[in-house]
């Protein structure tokens, strides 16, 4: 089930499966994680939450980058999550959205009098965050002498409240999040070297969703039964040539863009199949001949059981997969090949710690045939 919450700018989609129901306990990397809810079960989300998993019990400041629209606050929010500080407060400033001559008081606070309109003091955001984590979202367009100041609260500990006579301490971690490309960001200075690499402890980078091969369809599921669900009409399927559509388009505005089309068919849509008439020119435009689109990627749910470990029989000896168990799962053979496969190509690079040469070891495999595998599954 999927439920969705309001929060700043756009509308945060959360499931209440976690990543191994959703994709096979391979995919927790034997962490209990508490993902909040990011749906996805491909190799590099995986990877992402390996990382996550090992930076977030820390006090690191991290780093998030990742297109618009790839989902950085729910990732945030995850890592705030699995801290020591996650029944602290988490404070998320979205700095490209507050006037510059604003931001610092959002920031650090006023005192009573420091400007017009000042007609109380007033605590600012990193104080409201002590004890918790504050999330500086989009701080690629954070002004160049305010960022002298974030500079200042990473090293010393310390804020300034504006038109304040004192420095307070606050106790906070920092995790900030760009869509920008901050080593270039400095290079054209309009970002302080300094402070990148302040930032720049951990980084983490959310890859988009053309680059998340089945999660595409994984995602337009979930999202398309739950707004047809809610406006209480059956749940529309997609037609085969569809299908094929909607994993090739390459969806510039990444999961913001799937959620609001996935609501758009749900209101739109008059039958109960969406073709591909019912797409519009841009995306239908842009992937070309539907007739030399390759099949999509299909999630495949085969429970952990069925490929986690051979079976045996009391005798020790193991016991072949037979056709039964293709008819019990719904899938063909190399559904069922292809999935045995990807998990302990997930299973051996999160052992390697995403070391290829030591994954290939672990699988019996040179290194250029799993990066083969790899490229074939667009990792």
């Amino acid at each position: 089930m999927l439920i969705f919450i309001q929060h700043g700018k756009l509308t945060r989609y959360f499931s209440c499966q976690t990543i191994d129901t959703l994709a096979g306990s391979s995919y927790n990397l034997q962490m209990n994680l508490d993902t909040s809810g990011i749906i996805g079960q491909s190799t590099t989300l995986a990877e992402v939450f390996r990382v996550l998993g090992k930076v977030a019990p820390t006090d690191s400041t991290v780093l998030v980058t990742g297109e618009s629209g790839t989902g950085k606050e729910l990732l945030v929010r995850a890592l705030h999550a699995n801290s020591k500080r996650a029944d602290k407060p988490f404070v998320p400033i979205n700095c490209g959205a507050i006037p510059k001559e604003l931001l610092e008081s959002e920031l650090f606070g006023h005192e009573k009098g420091a400007f017009t309109h000042a007609i109380r003091s007033r605590p600012g955001r990193f104080e409201l965050a002590d004890g918790g984590t504050i999330f500086l979202d989009e701080i690629g367009e954070m002004d160049l002498a305010l960022q002298v100041k974030i500079l200042r609260v990473l090293q010393e500990k310390e804020i300034e409240r504006v038109g304040g006579s004192g420095s307070k301490k606050v106790d906070v971690r920092v995790v900030a999040a760009t869509n920008r490309d901050l080593e270039k960001e400095v290079t054209a200075g309009r970002f302080r070297e300094d402070l990148y690499y302040r930032l720049n402890v951990i980084p983490l980078h959310l890859p988009p969703l053309r680059d998340r091969g089945s999660d595409v369809m994984l995602l337009a599921n979930h999202f398309l039964e739950q707004f047809c669900r809610k406006k209480g009409r059956p749940v529309l399927e997609l037609a085969p040539d569809t299908r094929k559509i909607l994993a090739a388009y390459n969806w510039p505005g990444n999961v913001r863009e799937l959620v609001n089309f996935m609501e758009r068919l749900s209101i739109l849509v008059d039958g109960e199949i969406i073709h591909p008439s019912d797409l519009p020119d841009k995306i239908l435009n842009q992937v070309g001949d539907i007739g030399i689109l390759p099949e999509p990627p299909e999630p495949v749910t085969i429970p952990p059981a069925a490929v986690e470990r051979p079976v045996e029989q009391p005798g020790g000896e193991f016991v072949w997969p037979d056709l039964d168990i293709l008819e019990k799962k719904g899938v063909n053979l190399k559904e069922f090949l292809d999935s045995i496969e990807t998990r302990l190509i997930d299973q051996a690079l999160a052992m390697a710690d995403g070391v290829k040469n030591q994954a290939a070891e672990y699988l019996g495999i040179k290194r250029t045939t799993l990066i083969e595998k790899l490229k074939k599954r667009q990792i």
